[in-house]
């Protein structure tokens, strides 16, 4: 039996087929270790809690205190957190090497005790890489390598895997892939399990590569690539300075894209399971208000003409429209003389916006630059600089014409407008033909879908706030009251001075004056967290993306940092190019293309019936060869069969999900616990035990309806029934 530690318990909690495992030969250093590691939790956390609670006692203060104070509060609070989310189990394995008789052991968080000694690597560290990365061809420096299995803070089985015959003792020295497979065949839970110790040597390559560029995860069902997506994410936080969110704790510089809501709730446990929380996790539907109400676009050649990159282009054009300055001059009337405000005039205030500036916030540089084209010119008539802009600034007149020569726009109706005049259109998208321009006209443009949401994008972003100016002004008018009301502070201090030096005189220098006005009290706020830019995006599922989404994501992103994770084959609408090819089109360079090709998840009898699908109109399909079997064949049969098989599934399985996927989904008031109703598309991303599709062949024709079905099947991770309605 397990030694028990001096906490009262062991660690390990193996059941009674596995007493050979319970040998303390085998398991007494970890015992060992777990009670070091359990008594170092206990101190950090305790620890951390007494100087946070200092931390928040501590006064706001102002500017950078408070600034200072909040990252402080933010960082104890992280660290807190993520102690917090784990006992024991926090250690994912651990590992001997060459020249060192002592376990080396990996953790998902790195913990040194209180005298120094190391505990535990960080998974993301440069020491922890032979963990994962290990095999026998490459054992990087090990002699064995140890994964553990646990449950409610428990060991419930654990596996050794032996590199040279030095590696054999102390280790039970079982099949390399046992601790892989036997984790991957555990029942599916709503979220994703964490299967950090479970990465393989393929995948580890992936998630360790640098973030140069765009890094494409190509691979078929099964393959790990969200497993390798999201651990890529949380090893970039930690290796990159670039991407680092530590020292920003107002917002992620790295972006997570996932294709639908119910798999963004599906992997939310992960990052935070691997060491990182506070990273933007949206759909493309999030990254536009309009996104939440906007239907699905049925009209293919309505989808296709806006999903362009041309499409995105007329945007520039749109705006641009209203940025002509005024091609006849005018008249400006003011008390002291009549200015002439000619074409050229109008021009040069135009020019003056810095490239870039969003249209509604360049307004204020435009109008700056005007009233100084027309204050100079009151020069020449003897008009005191004091009255000059105060003058101007009254002008009606000047102030109507500016509002109609640069006037604020509202991005949906801009983007409204294409639809609804046949003109504007025209103007703006050239490359378009009249048949096509037709086809895009609507009687009620404001009836948004899928399609516009790229374009209200861009013109949001080429817009900018219309509040922008407004918040400027206020924050320049709290500013000024502030500077005013500390003057008249140092003016009575220096009245009730009475000391010899008259110290108080120093407060009238304007280094001082600046010191005591707060402006970081009024910093302008980032309205949209989603608008970036970020250092990296990640995007799942990203073979579905149209050139113009693209283009949503690239406006985000000016490195041009991706990983881009998907498998060419289940692209609804097709993929016949190369990433390289696709992903160079849409205006990235630096592409490198990393393929995984052994399923892990699906089990080889789903797989032999999934591959003919997709092969009749994919023959090239990249199908990945199955490294696991269920036993359990794919069964056929009639729909009238569906609520007895669930029956009989929830009663034989305590734990474990299940999936009903027809299309459309049919929804069921007497919902069962565990049991989901998708339609192919919804589950996209997702994997459950049991999978019962309904009536596939309703799910569509062509690539579209032989990928809807290739997805659907291969999202069961035990068993495929496949049910068909009475003819």
């Amino acid at each position: 039996m397990p030694e028990i530690n001096r906490l009262g318990t062991s660690a390990f909690a193996l059941p009674g087929h596995l007493e050979r495992k319970a040998d303390p030969q085998l398991i007494g250093a970890d015992e060992q270790q777990f009670d070091a590691i359990s008594t170092s939790l206990a101190e950090s956390i305790a620890d951390l809690s007494a100087r946070l609670e200092v931390a928040r006692k501590q006064p706001g203060g102002r500017g950078q205190a408070a600034l200072d104070r909040d990252q402080e509060i933010h960082r104890l609070t992280a660290r807190l957190r993520a102690l917090r989310r784990f006992g024991l189990d926090l250690c994912l394995g651990r590992m001997v090497t060459a020249g060192n008789p002592e376990p080396v052991y990996v953790g998902r968080l790195g913990l040194t005790d209180s005298q120094g000694q190391r505990l535990l690597i960080d998974w993301r560290s440069p020491a922890a890489e032979p963990f994962f990365g290990a095999t026998h061809a490459n054992p990087m420096g090990l002699l064995s390598r140890r994964r553990y299995r646990w449950t409610r803070g428990r060991v419930t089985d654990y596996w050794d895997e032996v590199f040279t015959a030095d590696g054999m003792e102390g280790n039970a020295a079982l099949d390399d892939q046992s601790a892989f497979i036997a984790t991957l065949g555990s029942s599916r839970s709503p979220r994703m399990r964490d299967v950090l110790g479970t990465i393989q040597a393929d995948q580890d390559r992936i998630i360790r590569a640098g973030s140069r560029g765009a890094s494409v995860v190509d691979g078929g069902p099964g393959t790990g690539k969200t497993v390798v997506a999201l651990h890529r994410t949380a090893y970039l936080l930690y290796s990159d300075p670039r991407l680092s969110h530590r020292n920003n704790h107002r917002r992620s510089d790295v972006l997570f894209v996932g294709p639908h809501q119910r798999y963004l709730a599906y992997v939310a446990d992960v990052l935070p399971s691997l060491g990182e929380e506070g990273v933007q996790t949206c759909t493309l539907r999030d990254l536009v208000p309009q996104g939440a109400g906007a239907g699905v676009e049925r009209d293919p050649e309505v989808t296709r003409l806006k999903s362009s990159v041309e499409m995105v282009k007329a945007i520039e054009r749109a705006v641009r429209f209203y940025e002509e300055p005024p091609a006849e001059g005018m008249e400006v009337e003011t008390p002291y003389a009549d200015l002439w405000l000619g074409s050229d005039d109008w021009a040069e205030a135009f020019d003056a916006a810095e490239p870039g500036t969003p249209h509604n916030e360049a307004r204020d540089d435009v109008w700056e630059a005007l009233l100084a084209i027309l204050a100079d010119k009151l020069d020449e008539h003897d008009v005191p600089e004091g009255l000059r802009r105060g003058t101007l600034n009254r002008s009606a007149e000047l102030q109507s014409a500016f509002n109609r020569a640069w006037p604020l726009l509202d991005y949906a109706a801009l983007v409204a407008d294409l639809w609804r005049v046949p003109a504007y259109l025209r103007l703006c998208a050239p490359h378009l033909q009249a048949g096509e321009r037709a086809t895009l006209h609507r009687d009620n443009p404001e009836a948004w879908t899928t399609a516009d949401l790229p374009l209200l994008d861009a013109a949001r972003l080429r817009l900018g706030d219309p509040e922008a100016s407004k918040r400027r002004r206020k924050r320049a008018a709290t500013l000024a009251a502030e500077r005013e009301l500390m003057d008249r502070v140092v003016d009575d201090l220096i009245a009730a001075d009475d000391s010899e030096n008259l110290e108080m005189y120093m407060l009238r220098g304007d280094d001082m004056r600046d010191k005591l006005v707060d402006e970081d009290a009024a910093e302008l706020v980032d309205p949209d967290v989603l608008a970036g830019p970020f250092a990296h995006i990640v995007v799942d599922e990203a073979q579905e993306l149209t050139d113009a989404e693209w283009q949503m994501l690239l406006l985000r992103c000016p490195s041009r940092s991706f990983t881009v994770v998907g498998d060419r084959a289940q692209a609804r609408h097709g993929f016949t190019e190369s990433w390289e090819e696709r992903l160079r089109r849409v205006g990235m360079d630096n592409v490198s293309v990393a393929g995984l090709s052994i399923n892990y998840r699906t089990p080889d009898e789903v797989m032999k019936e999934a591959e003919p699908v997709i092969r009749a109109v994919l023959p090239d399909a990249n199908v990945p060869t199955s490294v696991r079997s269920s036993g359990i064949p794919v069964v056929h049969g009639k729909e009238g069969e569906l609520e007895g098989i669930l029956d009989a599934w929830l009663a034989a399985n305590s734990e474990g999900t299940a999936c009903v996927i027809r299309q459309p989904a049919v929804e069921v008031s007497s919902e069962r616990d565990r049991v989901s109703r998708l339609t192919p598309e919804l589950a996209k991303g997702l994997e459950f035990d049991l999978v019962v599709l309904i009536d596939p062949d309703d799910f569509g024709a062509g690539i579209e309806g032989a990928v809807d079905r290739y997805v659907a099947m291969t999202r069961a991770t035990q068993q495929l029934v496949i049910l068909r309605s009475a003819p």
